[in-house]
């Protein structure tokens, strides 16, 4: 049985069409066949979200990890994110949590918190 997607590698957001034997339809340039197969086989999100800050002005420092995890993880990395609670000084681009969840990717600062 076929399975449709939209491609969100790039504005034009082509339909595709992936087949059984992983043939993939509709895409207008390489990197759409290399999203759906990755999309099938193996799917994976950047996080992106806040953790809690012990700042005299914010509340919350915004994160994202440095690369795409497994989808099915994004929950557990959820969990382990939500554990902490960070001090400034933080700059954008400190590595917060190093190999989050054994994925190699790390989870970053992605923005600059002084005082």
């Amino acid at each position: 049985m076929a399975t449709s997607l939209t491609c969100i590698i790039c504005p034009r957001g082509c339909h595709l069409t992936v087949d059984d034997n992983l043939n993939v339809s509709g895409n207008f340039c390489p990197r759409g066949a290399s999203y759906a197969k990755q999309e099938l086989l193996d799917p994976r999100r950047t996080l992106t979200t806040t953790v809690r800050c012990k700042s005299k002005l914010l509340e919350v420092c915004p994160v994202k990890t440095n690369g795409a995890i497994p989808k099915g993880m994004l929950l557990e990395a959820m969990a382990e994110v939500n554990k902490l609670n960070i001090l400034p000084p933080v700059h954008i681009g400190d590595v917060l949590i190093k190999d989050l969840l054994g994925t190699g990717i790390d989870l970053v600062a992605t923005r600059d918190i002084d005082e």
